[in-house]
């Protein structure tokens, strides 16, 4: 039986659906994107799974899985004993790639580890991809009785402070295509998982610059984030300072944290439009 997991269906994506959206692109590989779906299915899973599990997860048929993870441990990304399969440490050179060629998680990553040493919590950055955001830098400082957020965690971008940043600053035609395509599900009693509501909320984010989720997600769980612009004034990412809700107030967050939190993004801004120049 595959394990249940919360965050299975923000970890892998069906490569089925991913060839019908992109049925027009001439130049799509579907063996590829089959590839990856099986890589990513792994993920919240527990060290090694079977093939049928995995081709549960991936919604897939088995023939198709098997030749996945044949092409995936000739090129030993895929490890197995005939029955079982589990990923091999040189899937971790995929993310490097991503970090050795990308300026912002290894400038960003002194500012936030800066910022958490000011305010004693633990500070993150991510981006937007689809539906979630994306952990591409995590301060030392962590939460304790928190989520597990170290860099590659996605969650959902609609009940998190970071993901609302990055939501309120998408256009209007963005936003919608977003509102068309996501499944908005209450977490707990206090997510808003109401579109009206949640547009609302986005329009005051996109006004304030800031905003702070409070038990949405993690219900002891309170965060501010802020964007991260480009030297175009794009917004390409958010920072947040997560904290337990009994720790420091929301008044607090405004008043102590989010100064800090803002000089950390002009520093970051600055180095990435210095680094491009």
């Amino acid at each position: 039986m595959v394990p249940k997991s919360t965050t299975k269906a923000r970890n892998t994506i069906p490569a089925d659906n991913i060839e019908k959206e992109s049925l027009s692109e001439k130049n799509y590989i579907a063996a590829l994107a089959r590839g990856l779906s099986v890589i990513r299915a792994f993920a919240n899973q527990r060290d090694r799974l079977t093939l049928a599990e995995l081709s549960k997860i991936v919604e897939l048929p088995r023939a198709t899985v098997r030749r996945c993870l044949i092409t995936l441990s000739t090129l030993g990304y895929v490890e197995t004993n005939g029955k079982y399969f589990r990923l091999s440490p040189l899937v971790l050179t995929l993310s490097q790639a991503y970090f050795s060629s990308s300026s912002l998680p290894r400038i960003a990553q002194r500012h936030i580890e800066q910022v958490s040493d000011t305010v004693s919590e633990s500070c993150s950055v991510s981006v937007l991809m689809g539906d979630e955001v994306f952990y591409i830098a995590r301060s030392s400082r962590k939460r304790k009785a928190s989520l597990h957020r170290d860099v590659g965690v996605n969650l959902p971008a609609y009940c998190t402070s970071m993901g609302r940043i990055m939501l309120a600053n998408l256009t209007p035609q963005q936003l919608n295509v977003y509102f068309a395509r996501v499944s908005l599900k209450k977490l707990n009693h206090k997510t808003i998982a109401d579109e009206d509501t949640l547009r609302s909320v986005l329009d005051q984010v996109r006004k304030d610059d800031y905003c702070i989720i409070e038990g949405e997600l993690e219900i002891d769980l309170r965060a501010i984030a802020v964007p991260l612009r480009d030297m175009a004034g794009n917004v390409v990412a958010a920072i947040n300072v997560s904290t337990d809700i009994n720790r420091l107030t929301r008044k607090q967050l405004v008043t102590e944290v989010l100064p800090v939190m803002r000089q950390a993004a002009s520093k970051i801004r600055h180095s990435l439009v210095s680094l491009s120049a």
